[in-house]
């Protein structure tokens, strides 16, 4: 049995095992003082420590030693000790650093965010309106890259990555070889392939699901429509790939599947990764066995067309003429 370490962030006291990482032991408590990650993974080793939006203060290095630390820490990277005392959302230098680590990221990253895929879905542009900072106040020119095809379903808008590694990590750990990968040095850097080498191989899909931004898209799915359009459900198939368990989550429009994508956690990680035969070609629903309307959390865009259960307005719930009426005109969508 592992040793048990105290650890207390913006207030709240949590046990956890030792060795956890200050982000970690945040999500254990939940709530919105889990700090944001646009870099880290749990389902990958070595990811982490890129992006800088997790920085927190230590303000109680432990019991032994409560001297605090002397600069803001990355809690995607930091243990726990026992008696660590950690600021979060209740410290105005946390706040302002890591409003600073945003616009940073927005330097080069195009708000291009009313013709991008990801828009509705995107870590950073979540964390921009968070802060304040759908504008920039750089005044020089940006970098910008042509968009190449790095598989016959994958395409890289390389203007919006934000090197977070995540898909680098995912190719090296869930696929026989990986042909992509970090070139060139400083602001020169770039994801791309070995000579314009394609990215093919059962798991290469992924790449587009890990990605926190919309650098990889789906060619399948590229402006087919909006995700606050669509209704996502959760179905399942026995898929004859040994490492793909098959569950997923269905994206439809009316009755057509528009595309298919691993699920996720409350994290927006994803709990397992799915093959690309699940993914790209199986897009009807007499694939899949449906199970039940996808939980989505009502702070996101998407649930503004998603209706989980019937809720009758206020106003006519005592009346029940009307509300019979009211479901039979929700019920002209079509639910699933």
């Amino acid at each position: 049995m592992s040793e048990k370490v105290k650890v207390t962030i913006d207030g709240i006291t949590v046990e956890v095992d030792n060795g956890t990482t200050i982000l970690n032991a945040a999500r254990q408590i939940g709530g919105d003082i889990v700090p944001p990650a646009m870099c880290y993974y749990s389902k990958l080793e070595g990811s982490g420590g890129k992006c800088r939006t997790c920085i927190v203060k230590v303000t109680k290095g432990s019991e032994k030693d409560p001297r605090p630390m002397p600069k803001l820490v990355a809690s995607c990277r930091t243990t726990v000790m026992d008696g660590m005392e950690v600021l979060n959302i209740t410290s105005p230098e946390v706040l302002e650093a890591r409003a600073g680590v945003v616009e940073i990221l927005l330097i080069n990253h195009p708000l291009d965010c009313p013709v991008c895929d990801q828009a509705g879905e995107c870590d950073l542009q979540n964390l921009g309106y968070e802060h304040g900072l759908q504008k920039t106040r750089y005044e020089f020119e940006r970098r910008t890259f042509d968009r190449i095809d790095i598989g016959d379903k994958i395409q890289l808008h390389m203007n919006r990555c934000i090197l977070c590694y995540r898909c680098v990590f995912t190719a090296d750990q869930i696929t026989n070889k990986r042909v992509h990968g970090i070139l060139n040095r400083g602001d020169h850097s770039e994801i791309s392939t070995y000579i314009q080498t394609a990215v093919d191989n059962d798991f290469s899909g992924n790449v587009i699901d890990v990605c926190p931004v919309g650098a990889l898209t789906d060619k399948t799915f590229r402006f087919k429509n909006r995700v606050w359009f669509t209704k996502p459900v959760d179905a399942h198939r026995n898929c004859d790939h040994e490492k793909c368990n098959g569950k997923v989550t269905l994206w439809y429009k009316g009755e057509d599947v528009l595309r298919v994508t691993a699920r996720k956690d409350q994290f927006g990680e994803v709990e397992e990764f799915i093959c690309n035969t699940c993914r790209f070609d199986k897009k009807a629903t007499s694939d899949w066995v449906i199970e039940h309307p996808t939980h989505i959390d009502d702070t996101s865009v998407i649930a503004s067309n998603h209706y989980e259960t019937l809720k009758p307005l206020h106003v006519i719930q005592p009346n029940q003429a009307l509300q019979a009426a009211n479901e039979i005109e929700l019920h002209k969508t079509v639910k699933y």
